[in-house]
């Protein structure tokens, strides 16, 4: 059978990548993961290695590809050290710069760049709920997000296609922050995390790869969009459906002195990732008569537990 086209995945050996690989072969398209380590597992792609710094033999991939989707960036579930930071920043915007370069090296450029951003551009308000034309946050994860869309509209050629995809939390069971989460809840200790009424903003995978498809099939996609279901929910009630998918009726909170001293020590990162959050809606999305299969928290949570229960 005939591909229906290569699609180039540059910083696609994460969680992310790999889960919209498998997808898009799934489909029937040829995919190139770009990275700088080989993907943990394997898969029907194809993996080239790059620095997401400086030109090179990869640029050849882009070559007459159906569609260049960019996820490349240090993970920001860390400590936030001043190097960190240096290089949350500093890959997410090497990398969109590089990409920008080779795409004016090629003859054929994809028609379509789809470029991943964060809902957490719109910072950490604690009660209202933002769309696409909220007011933006401020913070590092506002300003990050800030620099990384700006060295795409830099790097982006006028003739390609131009999606953004702020995206917020994605759920999903082989990988991302859920797996730390569902520990915690195991443990006993999956309760209330500060105050709790944070908003958590999420995405099951499944949907993600399906608005990852749209972006670069419809023609009509242009422009930012919030990558987020459209019910987002408390840090309270996320918790509380997290153990109920797992069968723990109990869970310990966590009150905001104990995530910021324990957060850093015994898991690594940074407490204000679970102590803030946002509730986000996307209008576009709506207006554009996106079907999520996952709208709602308790089908998104169960489907995951379900499929794979141990």
């Amino acid at each position: 059978m005939e591909t229906q086209g290569r699609i180039v995945i540059a910083g696609g050996t994460g969680f992310l990548g790999q889960n919209l690989a498998r997808y898009l072969t799934k489909q029937n398209y040829e995919v190139t993961i770009l990275g700088r380590h080989q993907p943990q597992t394997k898969g029907d792609w194809r993996y080239v290695s790059w620095d997401a710094r400086s030109l090179g033999s990869w640029v050849s991939e882009l070559e007459q590809a159906a569609a260049l989707v960019n996820l490349a960036g240090r993970t920001v579930d860390c400590i936030k050290t001043p190097d960190h930071c240096d290089e949350i920043l500093r890959s997410r915007v090497e990398a969109t710069d590089v990409l920008g370069q080779a795409v004016r090296q090629l003859a054929v450029p994809p028609p379509v760049w789809v470029q991943m951003s964060t809902a957490h551009r719109y910072g950490d308000p604690p009660e209202c709920t933002c769309d696409e034309d909220s007011a933006f946050g401020y913070g590092l994860a506002p300003f990050v997000a800030q620099e990384w869309e700006a060295a795409f509209q830099r790097a982006v050629l006028p003739e390609m296609r131009q999606v953004i995809l702020r995206t917020s939390f994605v759920i999903g069971r082989d990988g991302g922050a859920l797996q730390r989460l569902s520990k915690l809840v195991r443990w006993g200790l999956g309760g209330t995390v500060g105050h709790g009424r944070q908003g958590m903003s999420w995405i099951h995978e499944q949907d993600m790869n399906r608005l990852f498809h749209r972006a670069i099939t419809n023609q009509t996609m242009q422009g930012a969009y919030l990558a987020t279901a459209p019910e987002p929910v408390s840090n309270a009630e996320f918790m509380r459906a997290l153990r109920k998918a797992l069968k723990m009726p109990i869970g310990l909170p966590a009150l905001s002195w104990m995530v910021r001293l324990g957060a850093p020590l015994l898991m690594r990162t940074d407490p204000e990732l679970a102590l803030y959050g946002r509730y986000c809606i996307s209008r576009r999305l709506k207006e554009e008569n996106f079907e999520f299969q996952f709208p709602d928290l308790d089908s998104a949570i169960q489907n995951i537990y379900d499929k794979t229960s141990s």
